[in-house]
């Protein structure tokens, strides 16, 4: 009997045709809301979902016969993770399927920052011919710290070659990152925060991860530094942020994720903590798109799919 799979987001068609073609009975509902797919999941081997479906306990135990879990590219903080792995159940993720468009993000609010790219743009809009103030800052001769070496961290580092910068890395799970030749070394975290002229953030969000960037980290960088953030919203404490960004103690933010990115829940306190955010010139937040490319949807749909074959077999 073929085993069933239901997909609960939006994938490339080459996931679809793929899982057909081996023979597994696929069930594409994009559309589908939370409430069904925990309703309809029983019914299915194997679920492949994005940030819409958490996978917590109460889940799992109604999917009672999953094989796998399928995270359509990285953030395995939407499921139970151990509780998945007790109950039997594999879990599929395809980290690398969006770590260079992450990186390619990265670098480019980075030089928008630096160049003043977007604040230019929306002075033209007003008729305003700013040269001087919109004068803009090279990335050469800077330092770079990357905390996080697991698939963004490596490619953000890679599209940072040719650019003239020292490279610091740290990740305390992983050793012998240090490369001479690419003028990459690391260091543990206080080195990197104290030393760094920007600090990109590339972590899953785990119970270590959570708000690690916070008032003292924020306090313990460098005047003038900017903070990159394309992981998870709530690594980063964006109250803080917003503090150190008015004391002007740093130069500079750029998110592509947000503690609370459904604007239309947002408290009073998350509303003047976002919006303050969004007016300083120094700031540049993009909705949870870094990863998010035509090239990334159809890369992470192969990966998934030689993934799934490779778990069964076939």
């Amino acid at each position: 009997m073929a085993k069933r799979i239901l997909i609960s987001d939006k994938v490339h068609p080459l996931l679809t045709d793929g899982l057909e073609k081996e023979g597994f009975e696929v069930n594409y509902q994009p559309k589908m809301p939370y409430g069904k797919v925990c309703e309809q999941v029983k019914k299915y081997d194997g679920i492949i979902i994005n940030s819409k479906v958490i996978c917590d306990q109460k889940f799992i135990d109604n999917a009672r016969h999953l094989d796998f879990i399928g995270r359509l590219g990285s953030g395995l903080d939407i499921i139970d993770l151990p509780y998945a792995k007790v109950s039997g159940i594999e879990v599929i993720s395809s980290p690398e399927g969006n770590a260079n468009a992450v990186a390619e993000h990265a670098l480019g609010m980075l030089l928008s920052l630096h160049h003043s790219i977007g604040i230019s743009h929306q002075d033209l809009i007003r008729e305003n011919w700013n040269r001087e103030p919109n004068r803009g800052t090279e990335l050469g001769g800077k330092v770079v710290g990357i905390v996080g070496y697991g698939h963004t961290g490596p490619a953000f580092a890679e599209r940072l070659k040719g650019l003239n910068v020292d490279i610091l890395v740290c990740d305390k799970y992983k050793n012998n990152l240090s490369r001479q030749k690419e003028r990459i070394t690391q260091v543990d975290l206080d080195t990197l925060v104290q030393t760094s002229d920007i600090v990109s953030i590339h972590l899953p969000l785990t119970n270590e991860t959570q708000r690690l960037v916070d008032e003292s980290f924020l306090a313990q960088m460098k005047s003038e530094a900017i903070i990159i953030n394309t992981s998870r919203g709530n690594i980063l404490d964006s109250g803080a942020l917003l503090n150190a960004l008015e004391s002007d103690h740093l130069g500079g933010a750029c998110l592509d994720v947000l503690e609370n990115e459904k604007p239309e829940t947002w408290s009073e306190a998350e509303k003047r903590t976002y919006t303050g955010l969004l007016k300083r010139k120094n700031v540049i937040i993009t909705p949870h798109i870094a990863g998010w490319t035509h090239q990334s949807l159809k890369l992470i749909a192969s990966i998934l799919l030689k993934k799934i074959c490779k778990f069964y077999e076939v």
